[in-house]
């Protein structure tokens, strides 16, 4: 035990105790800092990022920068507004009162991030945990070591440094941080991990929010734009290198188009990236070897026709669309996380939802369909985190739709408003007077009192 949790947590807490983060002026103070760290920032962030992902300029900026920003001053634009009491109807039985709901800070948040999006999926739970009025340890994965060691250095900079700590390490300083007893726990990553957290936090009966992942399926129905749909499932597939938990995980394409769509595919990869997308500028890197070697290991599960080339040294994997897998193929059973397609074909969609509802719910679900009546059945008869329309991705933005997952892809929602209640305790108030005194509510519990009990309860 190094003792780094333990003082991280109680710095945090001694900081909760003060009362200061109660205010909505320091709230706020708190969430201006972030986007200044952001703004001031930009060159920084954009190069750890480039060196712990080989992120693209423009992809960095938008997906970990420009986004987050955005996020940050809606919930800033938001919080007096959040933080009122919100009034309820009292019944006859509680009258003559009032009643209210008032929402209070959790406390301290322990916040552990992934490396996938390591500046986005650190700040924007950090701004929820601000907004709410808590304070919070943050733990930044060592995966992405040239972003962890920025975001410990500058988010003490532009916020109230003891109500964010940031504490870097491995695992077995996340170790360390889940045996203390926290008043939420944030995760961010894989649903194996996420049952680790889980178990870790019900030590403690500490509620959790757990975003994990999945296989997010993609459905291309033959009503759809088929030039519109390649380009968008290829752009949310490909971003990252793949590595996005609600990236387009593997796709069912009606029988009708399926050869056109991969043709569609092959041209929008090809518009992105280039002939070779090894020597393309908007092309990313596999985080690790390991993961990798894992990736690799993947592509005889199927018959790839297009990409499958791969450089080690370069931590690259080329954009890769396979083919027909089966469906008890290690690519069909686990979350790719990587720059590999698989595309299925169908001609009953009742069988595709069968195929999605017979395994864990995923982060997200993606129907392309210009037909209301295929969007709606698979809607209606599908559950996941959240469902995108005729796109990939751009639900995560909206800052009304809550972010999360159901079941095995996750517990809790983010985002807007939905963060804020998340580190609140929504506490029902009731308010009496004094008069009149309702003697009725005493024993003894006569004949006479029943008889009204049982007319006005």
């Amino acid at each position: 035990m190094t003792g780094i949790a333990e003082q991280a947590l109680t710095t945090a807490r001694e900081a909760f105790a003060s009362g200061r983060t109660r205010d909505a002026s320091w709230r706020e103070k708190q969430l201006d800092g972030l986007v200044r760290l952001l703004e001031e920032n930009d060159e920084a962030l954009i190069a750890a990022l480039h060196a712990d992902l080989g992120k693209p300029r423009a992809e960095g900026w938008t997906t970990d920068l420009g986004t987050t920003a955005t996020e940050i001053s809606y919930i800033r634009k938001n919080i007096r507004k959040w933080m009122k009491s919100r009034k309820v109807r009292v019944p006859m039985v509680a009258q003559p009162g009032s009643g209210f709901i008032k929402p209070e800070p959790l406390g301290v948040i322990l916040v552990i991030t992934p490396w996938n999006y390591p500046i986005s999926l650190l700040l924007n739970p950090l701004a929820a945990v601000f907004a709410a009025g808590n304070t919070a340890v943050c733990k930044p994965s060592e995966l992405a070591p040239a972003c962890s060691k920025l975001m410990a250095e500058l988010i003490p900079q532009y916020v109230d440094p003891e109500a964010a700590v940031v504490v870097e390490g491995d695992v077995e300083i996340a170790t360390e941080l889940l045996e203390q007893k926290w008043d939420h726990i944030f995760f961010t990553g894989s649903t194996n991990v996420g049952r680790i957290v889980m178990q870790a936090a019900a030590n403690h009966l500490t509620p959790v929010t757990l975003e994990l992942g999945g296989k997010s399926p993609t459905i291309v129905d033959e009503s759809a734009d088929l030039v519109a749909a390649a380009n968008r499932i290829t752009w949310g597939k490909f971003l990252n290198a793949g590595q996005t938990c609600i990236a387009p995980d593997y796709v069912f394409a009606h029988e009708n188009i399926r050869e056109e769509l991969v043709d569609k595919i092959k041209e929008a990869t090809n518009e992105f990236y280039g002939s070779d997308p090894k020597t393309s500028p908007d092309y990313a890197r596999i985080v690790s070897e390991r993961h990798l070697n894992r990736l690799t290991g993947l592509l005889d599960d199927g018959t790839v026709v297009l990409g499958g080339s791969h450089d080690t040294a370069d931590r690259y994997l080329e954009p890769t669309i396979l083919l027909d897998p089966s469906a008890d193929s290690a690519i069909m059973s686990d979350e790719i996380f990587g720059p590999i397609l698989p595309i299925l074909s169908f001609t009953d969609l009742q069988e595709v939802i069968g195929f999605v509802n017979a395994r864990p719910k995923p982060l997200a679900l993606y129907i392309f369909a210009n037909s209301d009546n295929v969007v709606d059945e698979v809607i209606s008869q599908t559950s996941s985190g959240g469902v995108c329309v005729n796109h990939s991705l751009l639900h995560y933005g909206v800052s009304d739709l809550g972010f999360g997952g159901v079941g095995d892809s996750g517990i809790g929602r983010y985002h807007g408003k939905s963060g804020f209640d998340q580190f609140s305790n929504m506490k029902s108030v009731l308010k009496k007077s004094f008069k009149p005194e309702l003697s009725l509510l005493y024993p003894p519990y006569t004949e006479k009192k029943e008889k009204i009990y049982r007319k006005f309860v």
